[in-house]
Order: C-alpha cells, then sequence, then structure tokens
C-alpha cells in the first residue's frame, strides 16, 4: 500500500498527555496541542480536523462544567489498533454530561451532538473520585473523513 495514501498508522500505539488549566485559554491550547501532536503522528488532514473538533468540544466542556479552583483538565490521546482515543478528564465527576434535545434557539447544548456526529463511539467513565473522564473514539478510516465532509457540508453521513 502507499505510504502516502494509506490511513493506517505506522506505529502500534502512540500516545499523548498534558495537564491544562480549566479556562478558555486552556481549552484553546487543547485543541492546538491536539492538531499539532496529530499532525506529527502522520493522521490524515480530515481526520485532524474531525479529533481536533471533538478534543475542543471535550475541552470546552470541562472547562465550564468540570472547572474547580486550583484543578486542571488532562487532555489524552491515544492510538491502537487504527483507533483514536480521546479523553478528557477533569474534577466534577458529579457534573456528567448529558444528551439534550437540539432547539435551535438555545445558547448551549450542541458540542455533545457534535461529538456524537463525528466520533465512532463516546461515553464517560467515573473515577477515581472525583474525577470523570469523557471519551470518544475515532477510527481511522477514510469513513471518519467522510463524516467530517458530510457535516460541514450539511449532508448526512450515509447520503451520496
Amino acid at each position: 500500500m502507499d505510504r502516502e495514501k494509506s490511513t493506517q498508522l505506522d506505529a502500534p500505539t502512540r500516545h499523548f498527555s498534558v495537564l491544562l488549566s480549566p479556562t478558555p485559554r486552556g481549552a484553546r491550547l487543547a485543541r492546538l496541542l491536539s492538531t499539532e501532536w496529530l499532525r506529527l503522528w502522520g493522521l490524515p488532514n480530515g481526520a485532524t480536523e474531525a479529533a481536533t473538533r471533538v478534543v475542543g468540544e471535550l475541552a470546552a466542556n470541562a472547562a465550564t462544567h468540570g472547572r474547580l479552583p486550583g484543578r486542571d483538565f488532562r487532555l489524552a490521546l491515544h492510538t491502537r489498533d487504527n483507533t483514536l482515543r480521546i479523553e478528557v478528564t477533569d474534577t466534577r465527576g458529579d457534573a456528567l454530561p448529558r444528551r439534550r434535545p437540539h432547539t435551535p434557539d438555545a445558547d448551549s447544548g450542541r458540542g455533545l451532538l457534535l461529538v456524537e456526529a463525528l466520533a465512532d463511539r463516546w461515553g464517560t467513565d467515573l473515577g477515581p473520585v472525583p474525577r470523570k473522564t469523557v471519551w470518544a473514539e475515532l477510527a481511522l478510516s477514510p469513513s471518519t473523513i467522510h463524516r467530517l465532509h458530510c457535516h460541514q457540508t450539511g449532508g448526512e453521513a450515509g447520503a451520496p
């Protein structure tokens, strides 16, 4: 298979982790750092863009809803078996993310809808107390790039 066209990773696993302040600046830094690491790892542009959007939403939620004074949140990126796992851990295990019905005039609540649209799977793990980790997994395949393209153009992921 041609190396430039392959969406498979060369190494079986990769890992990046960093503590960030639970502020808008910390969330912005999470997006920037994840973009750089994913490009360094050689992920295709579409997968990097989708992952960066997911990181942005999860980090913004940690900075907004998971914030406790003096407590940072952790961003972790892991690759294994052509899957990228994004984890954002904060110290508000009591503030779990909830799927809310979308209302066009709402000021917030769209972030998890975006995560759900771009990720193959997502969820929350509790612990150790008082922490929670919100994670999302993206398959590193052409379908990841297709979902991102459909989301940007307003089409359905299964539409031609």
